[in-house]
């Protein structure tokens, strides 16, 4: 149960210092969950794929990921459905709370305040920093682990192409029918799932 109990507070600290939301907060959780050896960096880019390619935020999805597969990780004795669930349901209500605490009391003290040039200043020192809380989690996802888990050179190349027309598809509008329209994300998702199965399953 030691293990549960250092779960709960290391997603307590998660929820209440993970600011910008769940890609800003991901070095913490890597930091958190990674380096005591809880779950491995491929496991950790695996959950953060799952997590982003599933309905929710990505900060509560990891967490509940997280929690169901590194108590297993950690004690083969509990490596079982019932232990993962219960750590999954304690690691996203332990995420979720203060978080939740924390923005309905900022929700009612900002709104009272939405006038003052104080909140406007720290709001205006806050939006780069956020900016660069999730500039550094892709710097951070920009690994071994995600491009060339099997050290192929082959596999690096497939990874960098994939990636770079994934951005091209979402970020650019493309011509069709007099119309320019962007791709929607979840289908960028889904051909790039085809295209790892085509390139690495077949």
């Amino acid at each position: 149960m030691s293990f549960y109990l250092k779960l709960i507070w290391a997603y307590i600290k998660i929820g209440i210092f993970g600011f910008g939301g769940g890609y800003a907060m991901l070095s913490l959780v890597e930091k958190t969950v990674v380096t005591p050896g809880w779950i491995s960096e491929q496991m950790f880019t695996d959950i953060v794929a799952i997590s982003q390619m599933t309905p929710g935020p990505i900060g509560i999805n990891s967490a509940t990921y997280i929690g169901y597969v590194a108590p297993g990780e950690v004690n083969h004795e509990l490596a079982s459905p019932l232990w993962g669930i219960m750590g999954s349901v304690l690691a996203t209500l332990a995420v979720v709370v203060p978080s939740f605490l924390l923005v309905l009391y900022c929700s009612h003290f900002i709104r009272r305040h939405n006038e003052s040039g104080v909140i406007k200043a720290i709001f205006a020192g806050l939006r780069p920093v956020v900016v660069g809380l999730i500039a550094s989690a892709a710097v951070l996802l920009m690994n071994s682990a995600n491009f060339c888990p099997d050290g192929e050179r082959r596999q690096l190349i497939a990874s960098i192409t994939i990636c770079a027309m994934a951005f091209c598809l979402v970020y650019f509008s493309i011509p069709w029918n007099g119309k320019k329209i962007k791709l929607h994300p979840i289908l960028v998702i889904i051909l790039a799932g085809i295209s790892g199965y085509c390139i690495y399953g077949i």
